[in-house]
Protein backbone atom coordinates (compact mmCIF):
# COMPACT_ATOMS: atom_id res chain seq x y z
CA UNK A 1 0.00 0.00 0.00
CA UNK A 2 1.29 3.66 -0.43
CA UNK A 3 0.01 6.66 0.44
CA UNK A 4 0.19 9.55 -1.87
CA UNK A 5 0.23 13.32 0.15
CA UNK A 6 -0.91 16.59 -1.40
CA UNK A 7 1.36 18.43 -2.85
CA UNK A 8 2.99 20.83 -0.11
CA UNK A 9 1.70 18.62 2.75
CA UNK A 10 3.20 19.73 6.14
CA UNK A 11 6.01 17.50 7.72
CA UNK A 12 3.23 16.87 10.79
CA UNK A 13 0.58 15.66 7.99
CA UNK A 14 3.90 13.04 6.50
CA UNK A 15 4.22 12.07 10.42
CA UNK A 16 1.13 11.96 11.28
CA UNK A 17 0.49 8.74 8.51
CA UNK A 18 3.58 7.37 10.13
CA UNK A 19 1.95 7.51 13.23
CA UNK A 20 -1.42 6.12 12.15
CA UNK A 21 0.51 3.23 10.46
CA UNK A 22 2.54 2.31 13.37
CA UNK A 23 -0.82 2.45 15.57
CA UNK A 24 -1.69 -0.33 13.33
CA UNK A 25 1.61 -2.36 13.68
CA UNK A 26 3.13 -1.64 10.53
CA UNK A 27 6.46 0.44 8.93
CA UNK A 28 6.75 2.92 6.74
CA UNK A 29 8.95 3.83 3.69
CA UNK A 30 9.21 7.47 2.87
CA UNK A 31 9.94 7.96 -0.86
CA UNK A 32 10.38 12.03 -1.36
CA UNK A 33 9.25 13.45 -4.83
CA UNK A 34 9.92 16.75 -6.64
CA UNK A 35 6.21 17.46 -5.78
CA UNK A 36 4.72 15.33 -2.99
CA UNK A 37 5.87 12.94 -0.43
CA UNK A 38 4.96 8.96 -1.37
CA UNK A 39 4.82 7.08 1.93
CA UNK A 40 5.02 2.85 1.42
CA UNK A 41 3.29 1.07 3.94
CA UNK A 42 5.35 -2.41 4.63
CA UNK A 43 3.33 -5.64 6.15
CA UNK A 44 1.00 -7.99 5.32
CA UNK A 45 -1.85 -8.52 5.27
CA UNK A 46 -3.17 -4.77 5.10
CA UNK A 47 -6.53 -4.58 6.44
CA UNK A 48 -8.59 -2.13 4.66
CA UNK A 49 -9.55 -0.39 8.08
CA UNK A 50 -6.14 0.99 7.73
CA UNK A 51 -6.66 2.27 4.57
CA UNK A 52 -9.82 4.12 5.40
CA UNK A 53 -8.11 5.32 8.51
CA UNK A 54 -4.75 6.78 6.19
CA UNK A 55 -7.60 8.48 3.90
CA UNK A 56 -9.42 10.28 6.66
CA UNK A 57 -6.18 12.18 7.76
CA UNK A 58 -5.52 15.47 6.72
CA UNK A 59 -3.00 16.31 4.02
CA UNK A 60 -3.65 12.28 1.84
CA UNK A 61 -4.50 12.74 -1.19
CA UNK A 62 -4.76 9.20 -2.19
CA UNK A 63 -4.17 5.55 -0.66
CA UNK A 64 -3.68 2.90 -3.49
CA UNK A 65 -2.98 -0.81 -2.47
CA UNK A 66 0.14 -2.31 -4.89
CA UNK A 67 -1.42 -4.72 -7.19
CA UNK A 68 2.20 -6.74 -7.71
CA UNK A 69 2.58 -9.98 -6.23
CA UNK A 70 6.20 -8.54 -4.74
CA UNK A 71 5.31 -5.29 -3.30
CA UNK A 72 8.95 -3.69 -1.77
CA UNK A 73 10.85 -4.10 -4.75
CA UNK A 74 8.09 -2.89 -7.05
CA UNK A 75 7.88 0.65 -8.61
CA UNK A 76 4.65 1.21 -7.52
CA UNK A 77 5.69 0.73 -4.13
CA UNK A 78 8.80 2.86 -4.58
CA UNK A 79 8.96 4.99 -7.39
CA UNK A 80 12.58 6.14 -7.36
CA UNK A 81 15.70 4.59 -8.42
CA UNK A 82 17.48 2.35 -5.60
CA UNK A 83 21.12 3.19 -5.20
CA UNK A 84 23.42 1.24 -3.42
CA UNK A 85 26.62 1.63 -2.21
CA UNK A 86 29.08 -1.01 -1.80
CA UNK A 87 31.76 0.50 0.23
CA UNK A 88 32.84 3.61 -2.21
CA UNK A 89 31.18 2.54 -5.25
CA UNK A 90 27.93 3.49 -6.16
CA UNK A 91 25.60 1.23 -8.18
CA UNK A 92 22.45 2.23 -9.81
CA UNK A 93 23.39 6.32 -10.42
CA UNK A 94 24.38 7.89 -13.63
CA UNK A 95 27.88 6.13 -13.90
CA UNK A 96 27.97 3.13 -15.08
CA UNK A 97 30.32 -0.22 -12.75
CA UNK A 98 32.03 -2.66 -13.81
CA UNK A 99 32.95 -5.46 -11.78
CA UNK A 100 35.52 -8.16 -13.51
CA UNK A 101 38.00 -11.43 -12.13
CA UNK A 102 38.02 -14.75 -12.64
CA UNK A 103 35.69 -17.01 -12.09
CA UNK A 104 37.66 -19.18 -9.35
CA UNK A 105 39.95 -17.94 -6.99
CA UNK A 106 42.74 -20.48 -7.64
CA UNK A 107 45.78 -19.59 -5.87
CA UNK A 108 47.58 -15.85 -4.76
CA UNK A 109 49.46 -15.16 -8.00
CA UNK A 110 46.14 -15.22 -9.96
CA UNK A 111 44.39 -13.29 -8.14
CA UNK A 112 46.32 -10.58 -7.46
CA UNK A 113 47.47 -10.24 -10.86
CA UNK A 114 44.14 -10.27 -12.38
CA UNK A 115 43.03 -7.59 -9.23
CA UNK A 116 46.00 -5.74 -10.77
CA UNK A 117 45.10 -6.02 -14.39
CA UNK A 118 41.54 -5.41 -13.83
CA UNK A 119 41.74 -2.10 -11.52
CA UNK A 120 44.52 -0.65 -14.48
CA UNK A 121 41.56 -1.02 -17.19
CA UNK A 122 39.29 0.74 -15.02
CA UNK A 123 36.76 -2.00 -13.14
CA UNK A 124 35.52 -0.45 -9.74
CA UNK A 125 34.95 -4.32 -8.22
CA UNK A 126 37.08 -7.44 -7.80
CA UNK A 127 35.16 -10.85 -8.55
CA UNK A 128 36.04 -14.41 -7.53
CA UNK A 129 34.73 -17.53 -6.33
CA UNK A 130 35.88 -19.41 -3.21
CA UNK A 131 32.89 -21.31 -2.93
CA UNK A 132 31.36 -22.69 -6.22
CA UNK A 133 28.89 -24.43 -7.39
CA UNK A 134 29.70 -27.01 -10.30
CA UNK A 135 27.77 -29.21 -11.97
CA UNK A 136 29.59 -32.46 -11.77
CA UNK A 137 31.29 -33.04 -7.74
CA UNK A 138 34.36 -33.83 -9.82
CA UNK A 139 35.22 -30.19 -10.71
CA UNK A 140 36.84 -27.99 -8.97
CA UNK A 141 34.43 -26.42 -6.62
CA UNK A 142 36.92 -23.67 -4.78
CA UNK A 143 39.19 -22.97 -2.40
CA UNK A 144 36.58 -22.14 0.23
CA UNK A 145 37.85 -20.02 2.80
CA UNK A 146 41.10 -19.86 1.98
CA UNK A 147 39.85 -18.64 -1.42
CA UNK A 148 37.86 -15.89 1.03
CA UNK A 149 41.62 -14.67 2.42
CA UNK A 150 43.48 -14.33 -0.77
CA UNK A 151 40.14 -11.85 -2.45
CA UNK A 152 40.82 -10.01 1.12
CA UNK A 153 44.16 -9.95 0.29
CA UNK A 154 43.55 -8.17 -3.36
CA UNK A 155 40.90 -5.95 -1.90
CA UNK A 156 43.83 -4.97 0.76
CA UNK A 157 46.39 -4.31 -2.32
CA UNK A 158 44.03 -2.60 -5.07
CA UNK A 159 41.20 -1.22 -2.90
CA UNK A 160 38.76 -3.27 -5.23
CA UNK A 161 35.58 -4.41 -3.04
CA UNK A 162 34.84 -7.78 -3.90
CA UNK A 163 31.77 -9.80 -4.27
CA UNK A 164 31.81 -13.47 -3.95
CA UNK A 165 29.12 -16.37 -3.70
CA UNK A 166 27.48 -17.61 -0.80
CA UNK A 167 26.20 -21.14 -1.53
CA UNK A 168 24.16 -21.90 1.75
CA UNK A 169 22.90 -20.44 4.68
CA UNK A 170 25.56 -21.76 7.22
CA UNK A 171 28.05 -19.91 5.19
CA UNK A 172 26.39 -16.67 4.99
CA UNK A 173 28.02 -15.40 8.20
CA UNK A 174 31.64 -16.56 7.22
CA UNK A 175 31.11 -14.92 3.44
CA UNK A 176 29.89 -11.95 4.94
CA UNK A 177 33.03 -11.69 7.22
CA UNK A 178 35.18 -10.97 3.92
CA UNK A 179 33.23 -10.19 1.33
CA UNK A 180 31.54 -6.66 0.18
CA UNK A 181 28.76 -7.78 -2.02
CA UNK A 182 26.75 -11.25 -1.32
CA UNK A 183 26.24 -12.79 -4.75
CA UNK A 184 23.48 -15.56 -4.80
CA UNK A 185 24.45 -17.59 -7.92
CA UNK A 186 21.59 -18.94 -10.49
CA UNK A 187 21.26 -22.46 -8.82
CA UNK A 188 20.24 -20.65 -6.03
CA UNK A 189 18.01 -17.83 -7.12
CA UNK A 190 14.83 -19.60 -5.31
CA UNK A 191 16.56 -21.28 -2.61
CA UNK A 192 14.07 -19.33 0.21
CA UNK A 193 16.33 -20.07 3.25
CA UNK A 194 19.40 -18.93 1.71
CA UNK A 195 17.29 -15.70 0.28
CA UNK A 196 15.91 -14.95 3.69
CA UNK A 197 19.67 -15.37 5.37
CA UNK A 198 21.43 -12.74 3.19
CA UNK A 199 18.49 -10.39 3.88
CA UNK A 200 19.12 -11.02 7.52
CA UNK A 201 23.05 -10.53 7.17
CA UNK A 202 22.56 -6.84 6.44
CA UNK A 203 24.96 -6.23 3.62
CA UNK A 204 24.47 -5.70 -0.09
CA UNK A 205 23.41 -8.56 -1.96
CA UNK A 206 23.55 -9.95 -6.05
CA UNK A 207 21.23 -12.12 -7.18
CA UNK A 208 21.50 -14.09 -9.99
CA UNK A 209 18.35 -14.82 -11.96
CA UNK A 210 17.85 -18.58 -12.46
CA UNK A 211 18.21 -19.90 -15.62
CA UNK A 212 15.01 -21.13 -16.12
CA UNK A 213 13.47 -18.77 -13.66
CA UNK A 214 10.52 -15.52 -15.11
CA UNK A 215 11.36 -12.32 -14.32
CA UNK A 216 8.65 -12.40 -11.79
CA UNK A 217 9.85 -15.16 -10.13
CA UNK A 218 13.31 -13.41 -10.42
CA UNK A 219 11.30 -9.84 -8.23
CA UNK A 220 9.57 -11.95 -6.13
CA UNK A 221 12.92 -14.08 -4.98
CA UNK A 222 14.49 -10.49 -4.27
CA UNK A 223 11.71 -9.87 -2.33
CA UNK A 224 12.72 -12.68 0.34
CA UNK A 225 15.20 -10.44 1.02
CA UNK A 226 14.12 -7.27 1.19
CA UNK A 227 11.38 -8.76 3.91
CA UNK A 228 13.92 -9.23 5.57
CA UNK A 229 14.81 -5.63 5.77
CA UNK A 230 17.64 -5.40 3.79
CA UNK A 231 16.93 -3.41 0.89
CA UNK A 232 20.07 -3.34 -0.72
CA UNK A 233 19.74 -5.68 -3.35
CA UNK A 234 21.19 -5.63 -6.85
CA UNK A 235 19.74 -8.00 -9.95
CA UNK A 236 22.08 -9.70 -12.10
CA UNK A 237 20.58 -10.80 -15.47
CA UNK A 238 23.08 -13.63 -16.23
CA UNK A 239 21.49 -15.74 -19.42
CA UNK A 240 18.49 -18.17 -19.31
CA UNK A 241 18.07 -21.56 -20.80
CA UNK A 242 16.74 -21.99 -23.98
CA UNK A 243 16.84 -24.41 -27.02
CA UNK A 244 20.17 -22.92 -28.39
CA UNK A 245 22.93 -24.89 -27.74
CA UNK A 246 25.35 -22.68 -30.19
CA UNK A 247 25.64 -19.99 -26.80
CA UNK A 248 25.74 -21.45 -23.24
CA UNK A 249 22.94 -19.41 -22.23
CA UNK A 250 20.63 -17.08 -23.89
CA UNK A 251 21.74 -13.61 -23.04
CA UNK A 252 17.99 -12.12 -22.19
CA UNK A 253 18.77 -8.29 -22.84
CA UNK A 254 14.96 -7.48 -22.35
CA UNK A 255 15.76 -8.01 -19.13
CA UNK A 256 17.02 -4.84 -18.37
CA UNK A 257 14.06 -2.08 -19.35
CA UNK A 258 11.96 -4.98 -18.27
CA UNK A 259 12.95 -4.39 -14.27
CA UNK A 260 13.71 -0.79 -15.05
CA UNK A 261 9.96 -0.81 -15.82
CA UNK A 262 8.66 -3.35 -12.94
CA UNK A 263 11.14 -2.61 -9.94
CA UNK A 264 13.32 0.54 -8.65
CA UNK A 265 16.46 -1.86 -7.95
CA UNK A 266 19.30 -1.47 -9.81
CA UNK A 267 20.41 -4.71 -12.73
CA UNK A 268 23.38 -5.34 -13.74
CA UNK A 269 24.35 -7.90 -16.71
CA UNK A 270 26.54 -11.02 -16.74
CA UNK A 271 27.76 -11.20 -20.61
CA UNK A 272 30.54 -14.07 -19.60
CA UNK A 273 27.76 -16.23 -18.40
CA UNK A 274 25.20 -15.34 -20.81
CA UNK A 275 26.99 -16.55 -23.81
CA UNK A 276 29.80 -18.87 -23.09
CA UNK A 277 32.03 -17.72 -25.28
CA UNK A 278 34.53 -15.05 -24.46
CA UNK A 279 34.49 -13.36 -28.21
CA UNK A 280 31.05 -13.06 -27.71
CA UNK A 281 31.39 -10.93 -24.45
CA UNK A 282 32.97 -7.44 -25.82
CA UNK A 283 29.79 -7.05 -27.70
CA UNK A 284 27.44 -8.20 -24.85
CA UNK A 285 28.87 -5.74 -22.89
CA UNK A 286 28.78 -2.60 -25.37
CA UNK A 287 24.54 -4.39 -25.57
CA UNK A 288 23.97 -4.20 -22.29
CA UNK A 289 25.14 -1.03 -21.35
CA UNK A 290 22.81 0.59 -24.60
CA UNK A 291 19.92 -1.51 -22.97
CA UNK A 292 20.28 0.57 -19.31
CA UNK A 293 22.17 -1.50 -17.56
CA UNK A 294 23.51 -0.07 -14.70
CA UNK A 295 26.98 -2.38 -14.41
CA UNK A 296 28.29 -5.37 -15.89
CA UNK A 297 30.41 -8.43 -14.34
CA UNK A 298 32.61 -10.25 -16.46
CA UNK A 299 35.02 -13.13 -16.05
CA UNK A 300 38.84 -12.41 -16.14
CA UNK A 301 41.18 -14.75 -15.94
CA UNK A 302 45.46 -14.00 -16.83
CA UNK A 303 45.70 -17.68 -18.61
CA UNK A 304 42.12 -18.98 -19.87
CA UNK A 305 43.47 -21.86 -21.14
CA UNK A 306 44.71 -23.01 -17.94
CA UNK A 307 41.75 -21.61 -15.60
CA UNK A 308 39.99 -23.84 -13.45
CA UNK A 309 36.59 -23.43 -14.08
CA UNK A 310 34.79 -21.09 -17.24
CA UNK A 311 37.74 -20.63 -18.91
CA UNK A 312 36.59 -20.45 -22.15
CA UNK A 313 33.86 -17.32 -21.24
CA UNK A 314 36.70 -15.55 -19.84
CA UNK A 315 38.58 -12.40 -21.41
CA UNK A 316 42.47 -12.21 -21.24
CA UNK A 317 43.43 -8.82 -19.07
CA UNK A 318 44.23 -7.37 -22.67
CA UNK A 319 41.28 -8.06 -24.11
CA UNK A 320 39.13 -6.59 -21.12
CA UNK A 321 41.84 -3.41 -21.55
CA UNK A 322 40.50 -3.05 -24.79
CA UNK A 323 36.65 -3.22 -24.86
CA UNK A 324 37.09 -0.88 -21.58
CA UNK A 325 36.97 3.01 -23.39
CA UNK A 326 34.66 1.35 -26.18
CA UNK A 327 32.38 0.81 -23.13
CA UNK A 328 33.06 4.74 -22.05
CA UNK A 329 31.50 5.53 -25.19
CA UNK A 330 28.48 4.33 -25.01
CA UNK A 331 28.03 5.09 -21.61
CA UNK A 332 28.64 8.83 -22.82
CA UNK A 333 25.94 8.06 -25.85
CA UNK A 334 23.29 7.08 -23.79
CA UNK A 335 23.52 9.65 -21.21
CA UNK A 336 26.04 7.88 -18.77
CA UNK A 337 29.59 7.64 -17.65
CA UNK A 338 31.60 4.73 -17.01
CA UNK A 339 33.28 4.45 -13.42
CA UNK A 340 37.29 4.45 -13.40
CA UNK A 341 37.38 4.96 -17.26
CA UNK A 342 37.74 8.46 -19.49
CA UNK A 343 35.31 9.27 -21.99
CA UNK A 344 37.74 9.50 -24.89
CA UNK A 345 36.51 8.80 -28.61
CA UNK A 346 37.52 5.62 -29.80
CA UNK A 347 35.81 3.33 -32.07
CA UNK A 348 32.77 1.38 -31.11
CA UNK A 349 33.68 -2.07 -32.58
CA UNK A 350 33.99 -4.53 -30.33
CA UNK A 351 36.10 -6.59 -32.42
CA UNK A 352 40.01 -6.26 -31.00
Amino acid sequence: MIVVMQPGATQEQIQAVIDRVAEFGFQTKLAPGAERMVIGVVGSPLPDTLKEALERLPGVEEVIRVSKRYKLVSREFYPLDTVIQVRDVTIGGNEVVVIAGPCSVENERQILETARAVKAAGASMLRGGAFKPRTSPYEFRGLGEQGLKLLAKAREETGLPIVTEVLSAQHVDLVAEYADLLQIGARNCQNYLLLEAVGRAKKPVLLKRGMAVQIEEWLLAAEYIVAQGNEQVLLCERGIRTFETFTRNTLDLNAVPAVKHLSHLPIIVDPSHGTGRWFMVPAMMLAAVAAGADGLIVEVHPNPDHALSDGAQSLTPENFAAVMPKLAAVARAVGRSLRGVATAEPSLSPAD
